[in-house]
Order: C-alpha cells, then sequence, then structure tokens
C-alpha cells in the first residue's frame, strides 16, 4: 500500500527497477544504468542499498526448508504443532519473494548497536522476512528495530508477528515499558505513546514475564492502561490484523482517534477535533483511500476537504 510518494521513494523504487532488471539473464541496457546513475549520487546510495537488501531476502530464501526435508527441520528447531510449517509454506516462500519488492524500498539503516531499523511511511506496509523464516508485517507509520534474530523493539505504530515458536529460544518483542514473550505463533501489536495493544490470532504471548506474567491466548485481547495495568477483552481470530489485508476495524473510538488511524493506515491526511463523539465500525481502505468522502456513508459523519486534509465531524 502506498500512498504520496516521496522523492526519496520514488529513488528507492527506481533503484529496486534496475537491481531486478539487472538480474534477468537477457539485461543489455548497461548505457542506460549508467546514465541514471550519473543523474544523482542519490541514485548511487539507494541502489546499494537495494543490492545490500537483496543480498539480505536472497539469504533469508535460501534458509527456506525443502517440503521433503521439513519433519527433520520442525523436529530439530521448532515446537508448533505437526503440519504448521507445511501448511504455511506456500505462503512464507511468497512473502519472502515479495519482500524482495517490500522490504527493500523500507527505509533500512543500521544503528550504531548494530540493530537492523526500518520505518514506513503513513499508507505503506513492509513485510520484514526474518533469518528463522518469521515474518513481521510493519503498518504504515511505524517503526521497528529487529535485535538479531528472535528479538525486537517496535518503537511506534503497529506490527504484525508471524513467529516460528522455540520454547528453548522465544521471540521477544519491546513495545514500549513492556515486554512480550511468544509463546505460540501470530500476533498483532500496536503501539501508541505509552498505549499497548496486543491481539492473539493463534497460540500465546505472556506480557511482562517478570511482571503481571499475563498469558494472552488465540482469540485475546490486551491493552495497557494508564499505570502499567492490562484491561482483557475477546476478538475474532480471523480479524487480528485484518489491516495487512486491506481493512481496518474500531470499537467506541472517538473521530479523533479514527481520524489519526486512517491518516496512518491509507496515507491520506484526516483530521478531527472531535474527540467526543464515540463510534464503531470496519472499514475498507481501499474504498476510502479512492474517495475520501466515502466515510460518510460508511459511518455516518461529515467529511469536508481543507486543502490537503479531510476534515471528520460528527453530522
Amino acid at each position: 500500500m502506498t500512498g504520496a510518494m516521496n522523492p526519496e521513494q520514488s529513488i528507492r523504487d527506481e533503484a529496486v527497477g534496475w537491481a531486478l532488471r539487472m538480474r534477468e539473464p537477457d539485461f543489455a541496457d548497461w548505457d542506460g544504468f549508467t546514465a541514471w546513475l550519473e543523474i544523482d549520487p542519490a541514485h548511487s546510495a539507494a541502489y546499494d542499498e537495494v543490492q545490500f537488501a537483496l543480498g539480505e531476502a536472497d539469504a533469508a530464501l535460501e534458509l527456506l526448508p525443502d517440503a521433503a526435508a521439513e519433519p527433520a527441520y520442525v523436529a530439530a528447531a521448532n515446537d508448533n504443532p505437526p503440519g504448521w510449517f507445511a501448511s504455511r509454506r506456500g505462503w512464507l516462500g511468497g512473502a519472502i519473494a515479495a519482500s524482495l519488492v517490500l522490504a527493500i524500498t523500507s527505509v533500512l539503516w543500521f544503528s550504531p548497536r548494530g540493530e537492523q531499523l526500518y520505518a514506513t511511511a503513513p499508507g505503506e506496509t513492509r513485510l520484514i522476512a526474518l533469518a528463522d523464516g518469521s515474518t513481521v508485517t510493519l503498518a504504515g507509520g511505524s517503526r521497528i528495530a529487529i535485535e538479531g534474530e528472535r528479538e525486537a523493539r517496535l518503537e511506534a505504530g503497529q506490527a504484525l508477528f508471524t513467529i516460528r515458536h522455540q520454547t528453548a529460544n522465544p521471540f521477544v518483542l519491546t513495545a514500549g515499558e513492556d515486554r512480550l514473550v511468544d509463546a505460540g505463533t501470530v500476533f498483532d501489536v500496536r503501539l501508541a505513546g505509552s498505549r499497548v495493544d496486543l491481539t492473539v490470532a493463534e497460540g500465546a504471548v505472556i506480557v511482562n514475564p517478570k511482571g503481571q506474567n499475563l498469558m494472552v491466548t488465540a482469540g485475546g485481547r490486551a491493552v495497557r492502561q494508564a499505570g502499567g495495568r492490562y484491561s482483557l477483552a475477546s476478538v475474532d481470530p480471523q480479524a487480528v490484523g485484518e489491516w495487512s489485508r486491506g481493512r481496518i476495524s474500531f470499537e467506541s473510538a472517538s473521530l479523533a482517534e479514527i481520524a489519526a488511524e486512517l491518516s496512518r493506515a491509507t496515507g491520506r491526511r484526516f483530521t478531527s477535533a472531535d474527540s467526543t463523539t464515540k463510534l464503531s465500525g470496519s472499514i475498507a481502505l481501499d474504498e476510502v483511500r479512492t474517495d475520501p468522502r466515502a466515510l460518510e456513508a460508511l459511518l455516518g459523519v461529515k467529511v469536508r476537504a481543507a486543502g490537503e486534509d479531510w476534515v471528520l465531524e460528527a453530522e
């Protein structure tokens, strides 16, 4: 998903195009490639970044086991239920292949501590393939640091985690002040300020093992409230991470909160000064991205243009 493209993103996308074309056996446009490099020093820097990320993606692809070898691989390194990896192998292979185009157009750099840092612009999603076959899908307007193979830190926004569970070496996510330890497979985390919103589709996640030691199982939701306490609720497991499939849902959210979420998810700028009106619903993002006024029928609100902004107001 991509919103308005900035110049840096455009250069990265051009670099991706050149890098992928140069992998074709019959590539011959060396003069065109040289001319593109000479236009701007930023082109060469972007191309180097893309080639590095392609190498990382190639390495991840090599780690995918063959179907015939899967039982030994699972027995040695993973304690998910039998058949888990097989049932997802086709999806993982396609996802990692997609990462050749998606992850490399993310903002990827290395911190002084050696972390891999990723960020997305509003309206974008990015797939990050981890070395063990796990994946992280990063929502728009989000930032995450990958700290090795089995640890990450969500700095802002939202991400969907599909993790190969290992009892002896669990995946650990830091979100704000909280530590979330994977005890299952698929979970979604949203971080907004100090508010952490965790939903679990498969398996379980343990919240702060050395503190609350709260286990959230499939179909569960835990939201961090003021003071560090968590409230618990139930969710439809099928709806977990639905933003990655082009839909967002909200329950008793203010128009201001909905506007902020729509801005992050679509790349369009929505605003609202109304923090009193509360609404619940589900929105298909493509329809709103194409025509923001579609929200009038979907939510029963007024939508008006104000320059480049779209203002949401109660009727």
